[in-house]
């Protein structure tokens, strides 16, 4: 069940007396990464020429994410982007549906959203300074005009900015409505002395759905369809233009 009580990250693993701890957002972190990490070896383990059962899942998950790489970013650097963008996207799906299992979503935390953003920002630059070396990366911030260089620095700046705050606001936003319809059921159960199955469960049943299901799906996907979007930006050069 969701709670308002503790929006931000909550210590639950101290050492040293609590001067040093651990988050329920790292803890969780860990345990979605360990997920893909433990998924990617027993799935690898026996490969075999036709795949089958988990291998055939696993090859269907790269196929896909190097597929939906390609849509945006050309077919030579999709191959060397893919395996950044499919991390990203599953990492972030399956963190933000934390709260289908009661947890409080990974992403929920702002410093979450900070730390995948900034990642992202700094895929950009190289992929830029990479297409268009260094003079180039510095130059493209002054076209088509000179005075245009302040104002591109300060878009670039604002980029992980404005990745971190859509994907945070929208899954804490979700967490935060599905506490108060649970709050609400509660209270009205316990005025009416009631405990039907179908308020505390069959009511909320289609919000959780959305907010824990769909809602993480869809902010994961754009926030990934963005970060593809402004790494193909940076592979155009001038010449390209």
């Amino acid at each position: 069940m969701h709670s308002t009580e503790h929006l931000g990250p909550r210590k639950i693993i101290g050492f040293f007396d609590g001067s040093v701890f651990i988050t329920e957002t790292v803890f969780f972190a860990i345990i979605v990464a360990a997920v893909m990490i433990i998924f990617a070896l027993i799935s690898t383990r026996k490969l075999e020429r036709y795949p089958k059962g988990l291998q055939l899942v696993a090859e269907l998950i790269v196929d896909g994410m190097y597929k939906l790489t390609a849509t945006i970013i050309d077919k030579k650097n999709a191959e060397i982007h893919a395996p950044y963008i499919g991390t990203l996207l599953i990492f972030a799906t399956l963190g933000s549906a934390a709260g289908l299992f009661g947890f409080r979503p990974v992403t929920a935390d702002v410093n979450t959203a900070f730390a995948l953003s900034t990642i992202t920002f700094f895929v950009i630059q190289k992929s830029s300074i990479k297409t268009r070396g260094i003079i180039g990366h510095l130059k493209h911030y002054a076209e088509p005009y000179p005075f245009m260089f302040p104002i591109m620095v300060i878009k670039d700046l604002s980029l992980p900015i404005s990745l971190a705050f859509r994907l945070f606001g929208n899954i804490t936003g979700g967490m935060i409505i599905m506490a108060f319809v649970f709050k609400a059921l509660h209270a009205i159960t316990d005025g009416l002395n009631i405990g039907i199955p179908f308020f505390q469960f069959m009511i909320p049943l289609p919000l959780n759905l959305f907010f824990d299901v769909f809602e993480p799906i869809l902010q994961s996907f754009i926030f990934t369809t963005l970060t593809m979007a402004f790494v193909s930006m940076a592979l155009v050069t001038h010449d390209d233009h």
